[in-house]
């Protein structure tokens, strides 16, 4: 079966292979709330497999029989971090082949047993040996199909099925759900199938559109051959090129640590509720940096999330792991000042606080909130800044106006609601999301009773996370 797009589903497919594409594009509106241009993701994981691999793994198996190369019964080999050895793993259970999958040993042990829940034999490698060593996973693919009589190696870093897979199902999805709208597409350079392929289909559409490969640290594509070193996050980046990956689509490269690819991935479950893997989270790090830097309101930033968050239950979302790496603090409990203190210290010039008195107009309030990309302001005494009386909001400023459309012109004190919640800058960050209930969004925290900042539900969450 081909997976170029189906415009149409019906309601009984015949396998589960008709399942794959036609992923949701969703709007990330609170990771991207304060931003100039719309962020969307493009999520993979909702494909049978849990992965943009699904998509290849089926056209690469479709194209070695038509020219072939894969006889009924015979074995496919194929190196892998995991995700395509999953999709040719399903493919082959239905149209009866062997699978063998060769994958380096940074990956997490989730991903193996995945592949054996399938009935795919995996052979783990060294990760930290060169391509051209014969431990290297690539080399081991190698040697067992010119071992294994009838074995065949799909070969995802040369074969042009897998960005023409792209170039055939994702990048029109893409075109089609955003209305044609994109304007900056942000993906992880792999193999280079996906960005190469999606990138020309959009490319064509609209030559204008902007390419941005994420790119971990310790990567050939953004560091070149002097730069390649050891890297955690699977999936992404190489230390050689592969013949699948077309340079030219890519306009930039953002390049992303690993520890931001992972707290990003974190927060990415606990602010939109979406469960993804260590390469998505460096997708999203680098397409919130692109959006950052965009001031049109109608660009649109699309981001592809590859994989989803369940295959990185040992290592991203566990905090042994992310602490024994680094990638967590040591310390116990945190403390609320400690999370303000975070806050302002990626505010880019922003104040630490930001309040209106009691007798400005509402107008003023409305353009503070644009201004600084928040949801809440603290009102004080128009004869004590120290004094705060009550809190505005877009949530109930836009109450007000659907019944008084004359709201602008009022003075706050008229539409103000009682004070945000006030907890210590010595407070426990467990004890403050204890007092955000119901409604409460935010709480306002003071330093020696004075007010000294906002902290929201979002930001004490991902002070737990860390």
């Amino acid at each position: 079966m081909s997976i170029a797009r189906q415009s149409q589903r019906t309601a009984i497919v015949d396998s589960i292979l008709e399942a794959v594409g036609d992923t949701p594009l969703v709007r990330l509106s609170r990771l991207g709330a304060g931003l100039t241009p719309q962020l969307v993701a493009k999520v993979e994981s909702l494909n049978p497999g849990g992965s943009i691999k699904d998509r290849v793994a089926i056209n690469l198996i479709e194209a070695a029989e038509r020219d072939g190369l894969l006889a009924p019964g015979g074995t496919i080999v194929e190196p892998t971090s995991g995700n395509t050895g999953t999709g040719l793993a399903i493919a082959a259970r239905l149209k009866g082949y062997r699978v063998i999958a060769v994958m380096p040993d940074k990956m997490s042990r989730e991903k193996i047993d995945l592949l054996r829940a399938y009935g795919a034999e995996v052979v783990v490698a060294p990760t930290d040996v060169a391509p051209e060593d014969p431990r290297s996973y690539y080399r081991v693919a190698d040697r067992l199909v010119e071992e294994i009589p009838g074995a065949f190696q799909p070969n995802q870093y040369r074969n042009p099925a897998n960005p023409a897979t792209h170039e055939a199902s994702t990048g029109p999805e893409l075109w089609e759900q955003s209305g044609g709208r994109i304007t900056h597409l942000v993906a992880g350079v792999g193999t280079g199938g996906t960005i190469s392929g999606v990138g020309r289909y959009l490319k064509a559409r609209n030559p204008e559109i902007v390419i941005v490969g994420a790119d971990p640290e310790g990567s050939i594509y953004s560091g070149g051959e002097d730069g390649v070193r050891p890297y955690l996050v699977e999936g992404v980046g190489e230390d050689f090129w592969p013949t699948t990956f077309d340079p030219s689509v890519v306009d930039r490269y953002v390049t992303v640590s690993d520890r931001d690819a992972f707290l990003m991935s974190r927060r990415l479950a606990l602010v939109e509720g979406i469960l993804a893997g260590g390469s998505s989270g460096m997708a999203v790090h680098a397409a919130l940096q692109v959006a950052a830097e965009l001031t049109d309101p109608q660009a649109l930033v699309a981001v592809i999330l590859p994989d989803g968050g369940r295959s990185y239950l040992s290592k991203v979302y566990n905090d042994a792991w992310m602490t024994e790496h680094g990638f967590l603090e040591r310390s116990g409990d945190a403390r609320v000042g400690d999370v303000l203190a975070r806050k302002h210290a990626g505010a880019d010039g922003r104040p630490p606080l930001v309040v209106v008195h009691t007798h400005q107009p509402v107008r003023d309030a409305v353009s503070l909130l644009h201004e600084h990309g928040v949801s809440q302001l603290p009102v004080v005494s128009a004869n004590d800044r120290a004094s705060v009386v009550g809190s505005i909001g877009e949530r109930g400023l836009l109450a007000h106006a659907v019944n008084d459309p004359a709201l602008l012109d009022a003075q706050i004190v008229d539409v103000m609601e009682p004070p945000l919640p006030a907890v210590s800058a010595t407070d426990p960050v467990r004890e403050a999301v204890a007092l955000l209930t119901g409604e409460r969004q935010a709480l306002l925290v003071t330093e020696g009773g004075a007010p000294a900042g906002i902290v929201t539900r979002a930001d004490l969450l991902e002070a737990l996370a860390r």
